[in-house]
């Protein structure tokens, strides 16, 4: 039978306790303590340098913490294990990173479907099939056979999310996703985004696009100098911070 603590570890889909990161003398974050549950929309904010992106690299484990554990799905990412067991788990976190990362040698098509032909084994036929069916998914049908260079920012990073939605990831980590965009293609990445969240996609995003935040977020947490200072819906967030620093940091956005 299940307890009540067994069906709150059920349900998240990651868990950070105690999570420090160090270089050298420097702490960039500091006893980080937070879950994310299945199928919610976490947003991280704060302020430039304030632990953001390490924080989030830190849950596939492209980054490595000093002390502490995450969990994804009860086990924890940081343990000693085989590269072939982490690269599993890693298979499972889709990541979509600032820079998009796509192979310029490969068409988009190619560059969607060669994860699940190389990691899962997947028949090319199938994984291309799957991938024309992504790409679709976020209105780039018509660019299949074109190479990267030939498409705006906005069509690049939406390959990259259709490349990271490929592995059939239970959980999609955002790092700042828009932030080498033109303000015109931030849309249409944001849009994608939106349509995922709605679909019931577990989602942990980096971003400074406080619209979307305040729009998709579940619950935001605000975090400063390596700090999760304050965590809350984005009606409280935006509308009635507690923290000073979070006060402080609205108040700069508005003006």
């Amino acid at each position: 039978m299940s307890t009540p603590e067994t069906k709150s570890q059920e349900a998240q889909a990651i868990r950070l306790t105690g999570v420090c990161k160090n270089y050298g003398d420097y702490q960039v974050l500091k006893s980080i303590d937070a879950e994310v549950r299945r199928g919610e929309v976490v947003v991280i904010c704060g302020p430039s340098g304030s632990g953001k992106s390490t924080l989030i690299r830190t849950v596939n484990r492209l980054e490595e913490i000093s002390s502490g554990s995450i969990e994804f799905e009860g086990q924890n990412i940081h343990a000693k294990m085989p590269s072939s067991q982490l690269n599993r788990l890693r298979s499972r976190i889709g990541f979509v990173f600032q820079s998009f990362n796509l192979f310029p040698h490969l068409s988009v098509v190619d560059n969607v479907s060669m994860s699940p032909i190389k990691v899962k084994g997947e028949a090319a036929q199938v994984a291309r099939a799957k991938a024309l069916a992504l790409l679709d998914r976020v209105g780039l049908a018509d660019k299949a056979n074109s190479y990267p260079a030939q498409l705006s920012g906005g069509q690049q990073q939406r390959v990259a999310i259709a490349r990271a939605l490929a592995m059939e990831p239970p959980v999609m980590l955002f790092d700042e996703p828009t932030s080498a965009l033109d303000p015109e293609m931030v849309g249409e990445v944001l849009s994608v985004m939106k349509n995922l969240a709605s679909e019931g996609m577990t989602m942990l995003c980096v971003t400074h696009e406080m619209n979307f935040a305040r729009d998709v977020a579940d619950r935001i947490w605000f975090i400063d100098a390596g700090e999760i200072l304050e965590t809350g819906t984005p009606d409280e967030f935006f509308k009635n911070p507690r923290h000073p620093r979070a006060q402080r940091f609205l108040s700069d956005l508005r003006h």
